[in-house]
């Protein structure tokens, strides 16, 4: 992602208020996630609001830490783009892109697709019967995660853009919907 691409989504996005790019790791994502608990304070957002921004932060990062790959064909690097904005509306977006194979594309995209196809009530009973099932619930690419963030924002949108052979970018956008002091 370019300067350019930033500056479109400061545009269509409003301000971003927290963004970083490069090496991901538990410690760097507990100290954003700092960061975005002060935003919450400061702009009185509710606790259920902040905590649906907070887990699709955490699950975003996670995601980006359990498939980024290189554009070489070294196998795993935990790096990639997150950048978090809101509008004049105090609707909030969440952006993350990385750097991810033709295997693990072909493992997210269906799910992502499946989710869009359902409604609120369609991704909670998914996530029940993906929980209560054991499967998939702790391999990477096993997507329950993506549920999690489904539940907790209004809407998703996602992309793969073809980098070079078995390397594609991933980039995801989540939007919620929170009003000041709801």
């Amino acid at each position: 992602m370019d300067i350019n691409a930033v500056q479109k989504m400061v545009e269509n996005d409003g301000i971003i208020f927290l963004s970083y790019g490069g090496y991901l790791s538990q410690t760097l994502i507990a100290g954003m996630t700092e960061a975005l608990e002060k935003e919450a304070e400061h702009n009185g957002i509710s606790m259920t609001a902040s905590n649906n921004i907070f887990t699709i932060f955490i699950e975003l990062s996670q995601n980006m830490m359990n498939y980024s790959k290189t554009l070489n064909n070294e196998s795993l690097r935990a790096q990639g783009l997150i950048l978090v904005s809101k509008d004049d509306n105090y609707t909030y977006h969440i952006h993350s892109q990385n750097i991810v194979s033709t295997e693990d594309k072909n493992k997210i995209e269906p799910k992502l697709l499946e989710i869009q196809s359902l409604d609120k009530d369609g991704i909670k009973k998914r996530y029940r019967e993906l929980r209560k099932s054991g499967q998939n619930t702790h391999d990477k690419g096993g997507g329950i995660g993506f549920y999690e963030i489904a539940k907790k924002c209004d809407h998703i949108d996602f992309n793969f853009t073809y980098i070079q052979e078995d390397r594609y970018y991933f980039h995801m956008k989540t939007t919620i919907l929170t009003k000041k002091g709801n």
